[in-house]
């Protein structure tokens, strides 16, 4: 079964590379952004057939020199409108799930620690006894954790202290377990000659997504499903066998649609339609159907548009005006898009070839107005967060906060405008790096 990051597992030897050179040399390394070369090729390969470890940047002769650039810094004066804040540096994992919100920053790895970060320094830590953690989201005062073993872990942040968090139940509810274990009715096959509760997850949790508007979160899995409950009692209300292979992306979308993509190659969508308790989801369309694994989804905030990730290196979007048309394809990476991210008119691909592309969409055009380098491994996650100071100003650029995370075990702290130059203006020639517009397929 081709799983989203075969080579990236903790418990392979080739994880040591990436890793093992040490805070100093960490340190040591210039981390700045750069223009995209419009020469290098993408797609050339995918770490479905060659490991990313110690491949060299493609990046390398396009950085820009900096050499303070390494020391952490929240100043905004003399950086760039695309730069680098600074780096949290942790040596006990390779961060593998984040999630942001009021400043505040969580980042799950493959240690048992989920941490907590503020204004750049760390604000507090608590622990699961499950490790890898690969999925989180924030609800309310819940913060929810998919984790390696197939379970979702909930937390509650303590009112009187911001800092502590409690554990306050596991999904599902081991009463739900056997209460269902006992009913023939709630068995259903996950492997040849292998039954198990609907409402259990049998294998690793890819990916969580929460639909604000019903309450409901969205689990998908290695297991081939995706499954959806109820935030507020952590009851499981459907179990959907959604693809031919592990599900590695589930994204709850505006007006009841939701996506999935899987390692079997394809992008679906589903309608959700509930009657009083009763939530049912229908496949109403398959987006996208190839050979290469889709490793991750984004859609924009309004819904208007779904992006695509695969291990190929290529992100392809569709436009929901358009009846779900195909937009085109955005070539940016050399190796697998692991993460995508849509925030205003951006759009971010983080990739096992160690950078991340800015995207800034005007109409169905997508031009990269830059390339984030500076890690030395893949980069496993990002999220974005609205610049509190840029928003304040009420002036006509938008300002946003990336952080990302990576197998380096590292999260780089970015500061991203929308109203960057556009390439060309940059000292890189007349780069005009646009998606490439749809193919009939």
């Amino acid at each position: 079964m081709v799983h989203p990051d075969p080579n990236f597992s903790s418990s392979s030897g080739a994880s040591d590379g990436a890793g093992s050179s040490g805070a100093d040399d960490f340190a040591a390394r210039n981390s700045s952004f750069s223009a995209y070369d419009p020469s290098r090729p993408s797609g050339e390969g995918s770490p479905m057939m060659m490991s990313p470890w110690n491949q060299p940047s493609p990046f390398a002769n396009s950085w820009s020199s900096n050499p303070d650039s390494s020391k952490t810094t929240s100043s905004s004066e003399n950086q760039p409108q695309n730069s680098l804040i600074g780096s949290l540096v942790r040596e006990e994992g390779h961060i593998y799930s984040l999630a942001a919100k009021n400043d505040l920053l969580y980042t799950g790895s493959d240690s048992k620690n989920i941490r907590v970060w503020k204004s750049l320094k760390e604000f507090s830590a608590f622990k699961s006894n499950s490790g890898l953690v690969k999925a989180i989201i924030i609800s309310g005062d819940k913060i929810f954790t998919g984790h390696q073993d197939g379970k979702i872990r909930v937390w509650k942040i303590s009112p009187k202290d911001p800092s502590v968090h409690k554990r306050s139940g596991t999904m599902p509810t081991f009463f739900d377990i056997f209460k269902a274990s006992i009913k023939p009715s709630s068995y259903v096959e996950v492997k040849r000659n292998r039954t198990a509760v609907w409402i259990k997850h049998t294998d690793a949790i890819s990916c969580l997504s929460m639909s604000q508007e019903t309450g409901l979160l969205y689990s998908a899995s290695w297991d081939r499903t995706f499954k959806v409950w109820r935030a507020d009692n952590s009851k499981c209300v459907e179990s959907v066998r959604a693809h031919d292979d592990a599900v590695n992306s589930v994204v709850a979308s505006v007006d009841g649609i939701v996506y999935t993509g899987s390692a079997d190659g394809t992008v679906k969508v589903w309608k959700r339609e509930q009657k009083g308790k009763s939530v049912k989801h229908t496949s109403v369309q398959t987006l996208l159907s190839q050979e290469s694994a889709v490793t991750a989804l984004a859609v924009n905030e309004n819904g208007t548009v779904v992006y695509s990730g695969s291990s190929d290196g290529l992100v392809n979007f569709w436009e929901k005006e358009k009846e779900l048309s195909h937009g085109g394809v955005l070539k940016g990476h050399k190796l697998a898009v692991l993460c995508l991210e849509a925030a205003g008119n951006l759009v971010f691909s983080g990739s096992a070839d160690k950078t991340i592309c800015v995207w800034r969409r005007e109409g169905a055009v997508h031009t990269c107005l830059s390339v984030l380098t500076g890690h030395t491994g893949p980069v496993k996650c990002l999220t974005v967060e609205k610049d509190k100071e840029s928003a304040a100003d009420g002036g006509g650029d938008k300002k946003w906060v990336v952080y990302s995370g990576s197998l380096d075990k590292s999260v780089k702290v970015w500061s991203v405008s929308e109203m960057a130059p556009e390439l060309q203006q940059m000292g890189h020639g007349n780069s005009n790096w646009d998606s490439i517009p749809s193919a009939k397929y």
